[in-house]
């Protein structure tokens, strides 16, 4: 009974963390999202918000991902589609569902990615109680049915890291974003979801800015 009340507790506390803080970093970041949606019409054609595939969230329930476009225009459909890029697909595939040069990604896009303003509109995922600020990442659902193949051992590892909601970012984002296998990856976002820690989260959101504005670890 203690420990389902400190569970309630934590979740009742992070939430309201989650809605303060988005709330304000949302007033703050609205001018520079205001400049990011410009210059991604300014170049090239399509719309702002990247055109992506369902995410998986808590107790692997799909939800919509917002997110600024940095590709060109139905990147993610294309590449699962189009001969032209079959090569890239599987290096994709190998390369633990990231690519160190993706040839889809935009002048705007690259600059965006680096720093993670890509990111911002996630804020509303966050408001909407589909994410926290905090948490592992959002997979895409064949990322995770590829990657239990390469790795089956990490099967046990993605129902606990499922068990919370994803986050704008989180432990593995702030320990080397995409230099870290997938593997790795999903046991830094287990050990966050075993761990339940404002504290935790704290350190996390602390690091979080500098990783940002170095865009180390960025693809």
């Amino acid at each position: 009974m203690e420990r389902i009340s400190k569970e309630k507790c934590f979740r009742i506390a992070k939430r309201a963390v989650d809605i303060i803080s988005t709330s304000i970093l949302s007033v703050i970041f609205s001018p520079l999202a205001f400049l990011v949606a410009i210059a991604i019409k300014l170049d090239t054609r399509g719309p702002i918000f990247a055109d992506i595939p369902l995410r998986v969230g808590k107790d692997g329930e799909l939800f919509r991902f917002y997110k600024f476009r940095s590709m060109i225009d139905n990147a993610h459909n294309l590449l699962h589609s189009d001969s032209r890029f079959k090569k890239l697909y599987e290096e994709y595939k190998k390369g633990s569902y990231k690519l160190k040069n993706d040839p889809r990604i935009t002048r705007v896009g690259k600059f965006i990615r680096k720093h993670s303003l890509d990111e911002v509109p996630q804020y509303l995922n966050v408001l909407k109680g589909e994410m926290s600020l905090v948490g592992p990442r959002a997979y895409y659902p064949d990322e995770l049915g590829e990657q239990q193949k390469k790795y089956p051992q990490t099967k046990e590892l993605i129902k606990v890291a499922l068990s919370v909601k994803p986050g704008i970012t989180g432990l593995w984002q702030v320990s080397g974003r995409s230099d870290i296998n997938f593997d790795k990856r999903i046991a830094l976002d287990a050990y966050y979801a075993k761990k339940n820690s404002l504290l935790l989260d704290l350190w996390i959101m602390l690091k979080t800015p500098w990783v940002m504005i170095s865009g180390k670890g960025a693809v």
